[in-house]
């Protein structure tokens, strides 16, 4: 929204509002000069923050006050109503403040705050001589970097990612990037400069040999050894690359790099045609992209329906439904027999043409470097509720870390980048010894063109779906429950019932 369209929409938070029409814990929308500002009441206080989310710039006011905080309506983000901080992924950058004054039964809001920036040493400091070492520079990672950074801890920090890239907004890659509606500078999560302002030593194409536990040091590739006090593995997962005849051409691609999404870009620039091989999340994400640039789809996969096994069946055939209002063919209840230069082989006996090939047939935990470690592996790096591996000292976050999940009395591994995200925060803070459990509610987002679909908590199976609204309507909120008990939500365009959702699971997880 334009400067002068906030003027004209919004009350001027400059000249005041009435205190009457802010009730305790309500929000109000407002501008202060040409930025939109969020007032909020807590009791006494009042808070005055940006009314935009640091990840998306969702809209705040859309969003849940719980407590002091406020909670991002698209993708669960959660900031600080006080400071301004970013409390949980997918944000990172704190939001905006304003000074409030109360005056004679009115709020007013009379300028910025100066950011404050955290003070060396600050909340959990370690000493100089500290290590600290973490093995992936995804979602995990970064976060776990970042947040040690922002707790204030002082002491040595190196990341280790084998990517030729810095990290990355993966989501992206298979959403508004690929679809050439993103550009570029959106994708990194921080710029180079972060790195180095912060002391996080940033090593990018490098590989890790080994772990030597009891020595405590991490062997490279090039025979060099990091000594470490603590580490954290987020070594993440990688595409399972399919096996099939002519799948090792170089116009089949998988999807998990900004170097893997460059090169279905320039693919796409010259191709009339592709088939993707799947009907997961990331399959069809990259068939929407595709779509969008005007390239002709065809989706095989061996399911009946679209998503089926995640989202149930109704909705799995509103997936499909959508697509294929966008164009997309699918061929369900089928394999690829072969792949050759211009074609694929369907097992039925069809042949659909193919200028190049998206492998979307899932991924698979990189846990081998935490099985020569002899770190117990269970479908997955065994972790306790504090998100620390058999061995003391080492703790695994991400795609890889199998940790026990409060809500369903097992363990669980997901592969979610906001829960990736918030477990390296988490890990983070056990690694400066705080003794945090691990018991946030798993969150995802998946975009099918203009129809985004949130998904909260994790129901591997189930015995009933409680439908309310209407799927096809594309406003509803699906209940996934088994023995009476709602095990996770998936909602479109019902972003607050998903949260108040995730915060009704989250006290349950805390009982």
């Amino acid at each position: 929204m334009a400067a002068d369209d906030t003027k004209h929409d919004l009350p001027d938070l400059l000249q005041g509002i009435a205190l009457a029409d802010l009730p305790d814990g309500g929000k109000l929308l407002g501008h202060c000069g040409g930025d939109q500002v969020l007032v909020v009441r807590r009791g006494t206080e009042i808070f005055a923050v940006d009314a935009h989310c640091t990840h998306y710039g969702g809209p705040l006011a859309d969003g849940l006050v719980v407590n002091n905080t406020v909670r991002c309506p698209w993708h669960h983000a959660c900031f600080d109503l006080r400071t301004g901080e970013a409390l949980r992924a997918p944000a990172f950058r704190g939001l905006a403040r304003w000074w409030v004054e109360q005056r004679d039964g009115r709020v007013f809001v009379v300028g910025k705050r100066k950011r404050m920036e955290p003070a060396p040493g600050g909340k959990a400091s370690g000493a100089d001589s500290e290590k600290i070492v973490i093995v992936g520079g995804g979602a995990a990672g970064f976060a776990a970097a970042d947040k040690l950074r922002r707790e204030g801890y002082q002491g040595s920090l190196t990341l280790l990612s084998n990517d030729e890239a810095p990290p990355i907004d993966r989501p992206n890659l298979s959403k508004d990037y690929l679809a050439g509606k993103a550009p570029e500078d959106w994708i990194p999560l921080r710029s180079h400069d972060f790195y180095s302002r912060n002391g996080i030593d940033l090593r990018l194409a490098t590989d890790v040999l080994g772990i030597e536990a009891a020595a405590r040091q991490v062997v490279l590739a090039d025979g060099n050894r990091i000594p470490y006090d603590r580490l954290l593995l987020a070594t993440g997962a990688e595409p399972v690359h399919p096996t099939i005849p002519g799948s090792n051409q170089p116009h089949v691609l998988t999807l998990r790099s900004l170097a893997d999404c460059r090169a279905i870009i320039e693919r796409a620039r010259s191709a009339r045609r592709a088939v993707v091989l799947g009907a997961s999340f990331l399959g069809l994400e990259v068939a929407a992209a595709l779509r969008a640039r005007n390239v002709e789809v065809n989706v095989v996969a061996p399911d009946k329906r679209p998503l089926g096994r995640v989202l149930g069946a109704q909705m799995g055939d509103f997936i499909r439904a959508l697509h294929e209002e966008h164009g997309v063919a699918f061929h369900l209840e089928d394999t690829v027999a072969g792949i050759d230069k211009t074609s694929v082989v369907l097992a039925s006996g069809g042949i659909l043409a193919a200028d190049f090939v998206v492998a979307g047939i899932g991924v698979r935990p990189r846990t081998e470097l935490a099985e020569r470690a002899g770190l117990a592996v269970d479908r997955g790096v065994v972790v306790d509720a504090f998100l620390e591996t058999t061995v003391p000292g080492i703790f695994a976050a991400g795609d890889i870390a199998r940790w026990p999940d409060p809500r369903s009395d097992e363990s669980i591994r997901v592969e979610h980048w906001v829960s990736a995200e918030m477990q390296g925060s988490a890990a983070a803070v056990n690694m400066l010894g705080r003794r945090e459990q691990f018991v946030t509610v798993p969150f995802f987002w998946t975009q099918h063109y203009d129809v985004p679909i949130n998904y909260v908590g994790h129901a591997r199976q189930w015995d009933e779906i409680v439908i309310d609204g209407e799927i096809n309507a594309r406003d509803c909120l699906v209940r996934f429950k088994c023995k009476g008990r709602v095990l996770a939500i998936a909602s479109i365009f019902r972003d607050t019932e998903n949260l108040e959702a995730e915060l009704q699971m989250e006290r349950e997880s805390a009982k």
